[in-house]
């Protein structure tokens, strides 16, 4: 094949492609997107008064670090039973931002490949999504940490 066969099959694929996208309304996305992902954070923002005030003497980062394995227990457990993907279509966004959408990201891989056994499905698996985002995230905040030290 020659390039501009290529470039031909190429646009041909393209157009298929656009005309089989399903049609999404911009503004009924953004709001239910929006409204979703406060939720969860309001969930997580009383999950975490309730951890305070059943243990008042617990110092508030570690309140938070339980608010968080809280959160991302819960969004684990909607996954595994296949509410969280209905979640995640309705809202968008707004579920895939906050932790609940990384846990959602782990758990989705892991379930999906568990038939091929725990250390080459699930333990393998669990990161072809997360991975990237941890490891980009990672090399970010080194970067910026070495401007920080010179600035």
């Amino acid at each position: 094949m020659d390039k501009k066969e290529i470039q031909k099959r190429n646009e041909a694929y393209n157009r298929y492609v656009k005309a089989r996208l399903p049609k999404t309304k911009a503004w009924p996305s953004l709001f239910n997107s929006f409204w979703v992902g406060g939720v969860i954070c309001c969930i997580g923002q009383g999950i975490n008064d309730l951890i305070l005030l059943w243990f008042p003497s617990i110092a508030e980062q570690s309140a938070w670090a339980l608010t968080l394995i809280t959160l991302i227990l819960i969004a684990s457990f909607l996954t595994g039973i296949g509410v969280y993907d209905k979640i995640g279509k309705f809202a968008g966004g707004g579920s895939i931002v906050p932790i609940t959408g990384f846990s959602n990201s782990i758990t989705s891989p892991a379930l999906e490949f568990k038939h091929e056994g725990v250390i080459y499905g699930i333990c393998v698996k669990m990161f072809t999504i997360a991975g990237p985002v941890i490891v980009s995230g990672v090399v970010a905040s080194v970067v910026v940490g070495i401007i920080y030290l010179f600035i």
